[in-house]
């Protein structure tokens, strides 16, 4: 499968470019500074969040399906994570590409619960921001999957996780972006918004009970 991976340079974009190069797929590793490819089936492209519409879509084009994992961290929350997120999701579906997996943040459609999680209650702008990218997605044609990820930790990867738990916690980089790629496949996450943090059960397993 041929896959697009915007943000590919940030944290989780690095992890899930590496994932889904070993598991053979090509990837359109997508930033405003696209790195050097380290795999032959890795295509370095340079992509701004900034663009309209109409410049996104040639580099969608050929692609089977779309992640957005770019963040700003707070610098361009309204450019890039919340109205860039919806241009790629509107340059996806004018090239016919039905599949796409959104990286986000845990409740965010839910911001009554925002001050009460102490791992979220400080980044309530970004919080916002996704919101309004998430709600828009739902609202698509599109088979999405929402990953609201907990409280990212750049650790060891430890191949387990917990779906949709009642609170905030953390989860590994790497197993985040393994979630995101596991997630790829499987119709059952197909218009799901799927809450993600480490636990006891093993990411293939958790994905499959949802």
């Amino acid at each position: 499968m041929k896959v697009f991976v915007g943000g590919a340079t940030g944290r989780v974009g690095q992890k899930l470019t590496e994932t889904l190069a070993k598991e053979g797929h090509e990837v359109v590793a997508a930033s405003r500074h696209p790195l050097p490819a380290t795999q032959d089936n890795v295509i370095p492209v340079e992509f701004d969040f900034h663009d309209d519409v109409a410049a996104m879509m040639p580099k969608l084009e050929g692609c089977d399906a779309v992640f957005f994992v770019a963040g700003s961290r707070g610098k361009d929350l309204l450019q890039t994570d919340a109205f860039g997120a919806v241009k790629l999701m509107k340059a996806a579906d004018a090239q016919s590409i039905n599949r796409f997996i959104m990286l986000s943040s845990m409740f965010t459609l839910e911001p009554e619960k925002w001050a009460q999680e102490p791992g979220i209650a400080d980044i309530t702008d970004y919080n916002i921001a996704k919101m309004f990218a998430d709600h828009w997605l739902a609202q698509t044609d599109l088979d999405w999957t929402i990953v609201q990820a907990g409280l990212l930790r750049e650790e060891d990867p430890t191949g387990k996780i917990v779906i949709n738990p009642d609170h905030e916690g953390p989860v590994a980089i790497p197993d985040i972006a393994s979630t995101l790629a596991a997630a790829l496949p499987m119709p059952t996450t197909y218009r799901q918004v799927i809450r993600v943090k480490n636990g006891e059960t093993p990411i293939a397993d958790a994905l499959a009970a949802v």
